[in-house]
């Protein structure tokens, strides 16, 4: 169940963040951002229904997980505006999954079976093998942009490390915090920097991409009350190969043939983290 659940969650991250970024291609990312974070509370809100309880600890947790995920992406965002993509979102990916494994494994103790160990492996290899862009090359840019990209990759795996840690209790509390917290930083930013809110034709994206991305944080949370945080977050973290098969299908964008090696690999790696 652990396993489905996570995959669900890198379902909906996927659709998450091809809706958020086409939805950026005609206003501010940051607005966007704080765009989402606000849609998606009708779909937290319904998932308070599921049985937990309000605990200082648990809204505490969420509002450092919801904060670091936040500053993560305002830095993935800079890192992206110095360039170059294809360099900096590899990067990104590979600490994002990095960062919980390796918690999982060296600090909690998780112990992983020989072939799970090959499909860790296999799945990290996989997601920047997807995230990257033939070509890239950070000569023109200078490494400014790969160091931002570091450091916002490790605080996405921070985020999911955080929210693992909170009371199996709790229910889906602990992401009240998160959102709160991200949302009052986000309108911060905006107000400093003077951001207008997206058109309203761009609206309904951002409506989808807030739902879905609620929606991963719920599968992804309960996912990890019922297994291993290395495997979850592998498994959870295989979103961009879900989001560059929807834009493969939906916004027509060619699959490179190291992409298509990514995404067989993937499969694979999947298979074998969950038989």
């Amino acid at each position: 169940m652990a396993a489905l659940l996570a995959l669900m969650a890198a379902v909906s991250f996927g659709v998450s963040d091809v809706a958020g970024a086409v939805a950026s291609r005609r206003a501010s990312a940051l607005a966007v951002t704080f765009g989402l974070l606000v849609t998606g509370l009708p779909v937290l809100a319904i998932g308070l229904v599921l049985p937990g309880e309000a605990t200082l600890r648990a809204f505490g947790l969420g509002a450092l997980a919801g904060t670091i995920g936040t500053i993560g992406l305002v830095l993935y965002l800079r890192s992206m505006a110095v360039g170059p993509v294809g360099v900096i979102s590899p990067i990104s990916a590979l600490l994002g999954v990095a960062v919980p494994v390796s918690w999982g494994v060296v600090v909690s103790g998780e112990v992983l079976s020989p072939l799970q160990v090959l499909g860790v492996l296999g799945g990290i290899l996989a997601v920047v093998m997807v995230a990257w862009s033939p070509g890239a090359s950070i000569r023109a840019y200078g490494s400014r942009g790969p160091v931002v990209a570091l450091l916002a990759g490790t605080l996405f795996g921070l985020y999911f490390v955080i929210l693992d840690a909170t009371p199996g209790g709790s229910g889906m509390w602990p992401l009240v915090g998160a959102r709160v917290s991200g949302t009052l930083l986000v309108a911060v930013l905006l107000a400093t920097v003077r951001r207008p809110l997206p058109p309203g034709s761009q609206w309904p994206l951002i409506a989808l991409s807030g739902a879905t991305d609620v929606t991963a944080s719920i599968l992804f949370l309960l996912a990890t009350r019922s297994g291993l945080l290395s495997l979850v977050s592998l498994l959870a973290s295989l979103y961009p190969v879900v989001a560059l098969l929807l834009a493969r299908s939906f916004l027509r964008e060619r699959l490179t043939p190291l992409q298509g090696v990514g995404v067989v690999l993937a499969l694979c790696a999947t298979t074998a983290l969950i038989v």
